[in-house]
């Protein structure tokens, strides 16, 4: 039998004690986490290992005796990752426990030299074991913050503008892959029903380039608000873009594109029976009679 659990919760106190003592000159980072958080962490994780190594089974982490330890790594990966812990950094925090307890082994164990060196392999396999745990867990939350954050972006890099009673805008910037086109038809489709409106104008004036794949998502994008009964046209086509389009073979010929998003607007405005018209008197420079005169243009227009 390991004596290992004995050890450990024989001197739970001075082990913990000595572990903050080897993080403050090893990986303590003050600017990240504070001394009661980290105090509390040492506390809870020590104690789940009580009870785990009590269980005589110190290799195999996926039982039930270690249930406790495995959400406690949970819990301190997931903050640690929050707070901007680099992985080398959380690892370390569990490691940093590997001289504390060895030191302890070599004192208990000094008279048996073959029992001394294999509690110490025992304690060694143990830590890289929890070590290797924390650092999956802290990638995976890592992963998660970094999807959910991506998906923000892409929500907030696809604005749908309302331009007009009934009239949209969806400016779009950067390239078009298949989970953004998602973002994009879904953001779109959404603002159509909340606002029943017949007409949108897709603005790819910030798309760097128009390929075969990005044009396959604009039609698709433009199918569906068709089936919603919105009427979608394409604004910011450069001659560079309408050079490719054509060398492609792709085929817009059932969209309506302008080279500009004031044009569209334009359009989308004679069609639905709207017009533009400029103010007397809006032109002057000066803020005298010049806006005198404006004022008394509007009002007899109304």
């Amino acid at each position: 039998m390991s004596k290992l659990p004995d050890i450990i919760k024989k001197h739970e106190a001075e082990i913990r004690r000595e572990w903050l003592k080897t993080m403050a000159t090893d990986v303590r980072r003050t600017d990240l986490m504070n001394d009661a958080e980290l105090d509390q962490q040492t506390r809870n994780l020590l104690s789940g290992m009580v009870e785990g190594v009590q269980a005589g089974d110190i290799t195999h982490l996926d039982g039930p005796a270690w249930a406790q330890v495995r959400d406690q790594i949970q819990a301190i990966s997931a903050s640690r990752a929050q707070q901007g812990f680099t992985p080398s950094e959380t690892a370390t925090f569990l490691l940093s426990l590997k001289q504390p307890i060895f030191h302890l082994v070599r004192k208990e164990l000094r008279e048996s030299p073959d029992e001394m060196f294999t509690e110490i392999w025992n304690a060694n396999l143990l830590l890289d074991r929890l070590a290797l745990f924390i650092t999956e867990a802290f990638m995976a939350t890592r992963e998660q913050l970094i999807s959910r954050q991506q998906q923000e972006l892409l929500e907030l890099s696809t604005p749908v503008v309302t331009l007009w009673d009934g009239i949209l805008a969806l400016p779009i910037i950067g390239t078009l892959d298949s989970a953004r086109t998602q973002v994009v038809m879904e953001s779109l489709l959404q603002a159509v029903v909340q606002t029943n409106s017949r007409y949108a104008i897709i603005d790819i004036t910030g798309v760097p380039t128009v390929d075969t794949l990005v044009a396959q998502h604009l039609l698709k994008t433009i199918t569906a608000a068709r089936l919603m009964g919105a009427e979608c046209i394409i604004s910011g086509v450069r001659p560079q873009i309408a050079q490719t389009i054509v060398h492609l073979g792709i085929d817009l010929t059932q969209v309506i594109t302008k080279a500009k998003l004031s044009d569209a607007f334009a359009l989308v405005l004679h069609k639905s029976g709207r017009t533009v018209t400029r103010i007397k008197g809006e032109a002057r420079n000066s803020s005298g009679a010049g806006a005198q005169t404006g004022a008394s243009a509007e009002k007899k227009g109304e």
